[in-house]
Parts: structure tokens; sequence; C-alpha cells
């Protein structure tokens, strides 16, 4: 049977049925997830029971090549490729957020298997940052066009606390330019902590401001986990969080990250690193 596309929100997401996840699918099948994740910003799949973790790497590599995680996440077998989010430890991923800001290249796209979820609670909400933008009046995507935000990763490392880990800062445009659709999309999230060149009062309010519009319901998608559920987005216009409504009940997923390249403003600027950076996010790993 042919695999189905079925949008789950009027915005985004849409549920991919009718196919079996492996680092073997042929090129029509890869094309038709790669133009759907274009299309609808992030792809659920359900009851993907049959992969593990050299499965998920596999069908991550379709994507392009991978990004290694940070030294204190390489627990999975030696799998550098692997970030274990298990939450059993208390850690929080509440923030909006879209990964790896803090560097100069973000991720293109994440690959997120559910192992273990909650009976209830622990769903996770993404937002379509492109029909954020295009929903701003005029003059305020004029006024976030011109603007550049520092991100930092300088607040994860109580939890995280690694020593061979450095923090890293980088300043991205606001707006960028889809290098694919060539749509324009907000950049922030929970890495932005201030505007370049504007004061502390004045960057949290315009933070707010826009943040305020990529989050509205209208932009976002929920999505209710069961394990061997398979979530794959788009990195470049996306934001997404979890719901912590689950307690100390049993959450855990696998993700990988696809490499990126570094964002483009609307004028051509590109972001510019501003502390040194870990190399463990900013470069793709050996395919």
């Amino acid at each position: 049977m042919s695999v189905q596309v079925n949008q789950v929100a009027g915005r985004i997401g849409a549920e991919v049925s009718r196919i079996r996840l492996s680092g073997d699918l042929d090129d029509r099948e890869v094309r038709l997830i790669r133009a759907s994740l274009l299309r609808h910003r992030v792809l659920f799949f359900r009851g993907q029971h049959h992969l593990d973790q050299d499965g998920q790497v596999a069908f991550a590599r379709l994507l392009g090549p991978l990004t290694p995680t940070r030294p204190a996440e390489r627990v999975i077998g030696g799998n550098v490729h692997i970030a274990d989010l298990d939450y059993s430890d208390g850690r929080r991923g509440d923030r909006w957020r879209t990964d790896g800001t803090y560097t100069e290249r973000p991720p293109l796209a994440s690959v997120a298997r559910a192992l273990e979820v909650p009976p209830a609670g622990g769903d996770t909400l993404w937002a379509n940052t492109v029909a954020a933008y295009e929903d701003c009046p005029q003059e305020l995507r004029v006024l976030a066009e011109r603007l550049r935000a520092v991100h930092t990763n300088r607040f994860e490392l109580a939890w995280d606390a690694d020593p061979d880990w450095a923090p890293a800062e980088t300043e991205h445009p606001v707006v960028r330019v889809h290098p694919e659709t060539g749509e324009h999309a907000i950049l922030l999230g929970g890495y932005a902590r201030s505007l370049a060149g504007l004061s502390k009062e004045t960057s949290e309010a315009l933070i707010r401001l826009l943040q305020e519009q990529v989050v509205r319901a209208e932009n976002t998608v929920r999505w209710r986990w069961a394990p061997g559920d398979v979530a794959v987005w788009d990195n470049r216009a996306t934001q997404h969080r979890v719901i912590h409504d689950f307690g100390d009940r049993r959450r855990r997923l696998h993700q990988v990250g696809v490499a990126g390249e570094a964002p483009v403003a609307v004028d051509g600027g590109r972001s510019v690193p501003v502390a040194d950076e870990t190399p463990y996010h900013t470069h793709a790993a050996a395919a």
C-alpha cells in the first residue's frame, strides 16, 4: 500500500502511515519524507517498534550527515549520535527551543524515538516559526528582520556538568531565510537571552513579544507519545517544548540530530560565534 500523509493540525504537523522506517528506504520514500517535512514542519510515525539504535541512526542519515551529541550524553552503547533524553534524573526541557541555536550551525532536523512514556502526560508541543513570522504585522516583521539575538547554553551547565563541555554563544539573525524554501522564519527560543546592541529590559520585552507570536495556539501541534513513535522536525522552521505534567513517572526518548548550516538573515548576513563553542554540535560527524 502507498504511503499516506495526513495533516494533524491546521498549520503544522502530519502523521505518516504505511511506512516502515529504516536506513533502506527507497529514493521515492525519502523524497516523500523530505517534501512532507518542508510542508508540514514536523512528521509523526506511529508504531515503529522494530527500530533500534542503529536503525534510528541509519534512518536519520538518509536526511543528511549527523551531529554527534555532547560528551555528557555519550551513554548509548558508545553511539555518539544518540542523545538519551531520560527525564528520570529530574532534568527539564520545558522551555520553548530550537535545537542547538547556541552554536553557529544548529541542526537541520531532529529525529526522536519514544522508548518509555507515562500513561498520561509528557506530550510535546511544536510551533511553526514561519507561520509566526507571516502573522506578524508588517511593522513588526521589518523590525524583527533588523534584529540579532545572542543564544547561549551557559544556563544548562548547572545540570549538565561536564568538564569537557565548554559553553557556547552565537549571534543569530532573529529572522532567518529557510535555505530550501526561501521562507522567512523567526529564530528565537529558550537559548535566545538578549538582542545585540539593546538593553536587557528592551531585549526581554522584544523577545517576549516575538515569542508570543511563535507560540500562539494556532501555530502549534501537540503530540501524545506512545512507545515506538518517531517524530522528525525541521529545526529551521520550528520550536518545541515538553509538557512536564507527568511527575516522577518514566519518560525516555532517544534523539538524533541532522547537521545544518549557519542561518542567513534577510539581508544576507550570517550567524557569528560570540564565545568559543564545543565542537560536538557545530560539525557533522563522519558518516
